[in-house]
């Protein structure tokens, strides 16, 4: 007869991704907001408390771990965000369940390792800064208006490169189209509401693609 697996060591069988990260123990209110920011502002996600990286279930001590967690949801983070926990026993070690819901109220931020508040973004299994590209995907996408692309020379001549030459980085799409930075932050911006291109990032850069349109 098969027994079946607890749910705290199912979702560690998983590894961490975009919406589940292991942390040993919080220690650092302000460090743990960027984690709770990037999950609100991407997909939402949940937080284990009390199992290492590697998948070891170490286990809390006592409640402190949930306060540190609330003081950074409610005094670090802008604006506040809102989650909810559940507590699992497992083989007699209590893991905190943190989970975080994708909030409306996007972006939230947190402050950086010198406090100054920025937002963060879920890549994967990492919380990378938001950059001014997305920063401005956000802005329009929230304001609910329709976007208007002219087909002029700077987007033929932006969109043909990406087709021929694969992705571009900012530098290289100001360079192509010979646009301002904050004109091609526009341009981007709108070609990635318009399902055009995508935005790819990691921890040490940010690429433009176009985006693969499925056929029929």
């Amino acid at each position: 007869m098969k027994t079946k697996s607890h749910p705290v060591k199912k979702l560690i069988a998983q590894g961490e991704h975009q919406q589940l990260d292991f942390k040993f123990e919080i220690s650092d209110a302000a460090k743990i907001a960027r984690t709770l920011v990037a999950f609100a502002n991407t997909d939402g996600g949940k937080l284990l408390i009390g199992v290492k990286d590697n998948g070891v279930i170490k286990g809390v001590e006592s409640d402190e771990e949930y306060f540190m967690v609330e003081n950074a949801a409610q005094r670090y983070c802008r604006p506040a965000i809102k989650f909810s926990s559940k507590e699992w026993n497992v083989g007699g070690k209590k893991v905190l369940e943190i989970n975080i819901p994708f909030s409306q109220l996007y972006p939230h931020r947190a402050p950086d390792h010198k406090g100054n508040y920025k937002a963060y973004v879920r890549i994967k299994d990492q919380n990378l800064l938001a950059n001014s590209v997305l920063m401005k995907v956000w802005k329009k996408r929230k304001s609910n208006k329709s976007i208007r692309l002219v087909y002029s020379e700077p987007v033929q001549k932006l969109l043909a490169h990406v087709k021929d030459n694969g992705p571009v980085s900012l530098p290289e799409t100001k360079r192509i189209t010979r646009l301002s930075k904050f004109k091609a932050e526009q341009l981007l911006s709108d070609l990635i509401l318009l399902d055009v291109i995508e935005m790819r990032m990691t921890e040490s850069s940010t690429l433009f693609v176009l985006k693969d349109i499925p056929t029929s």
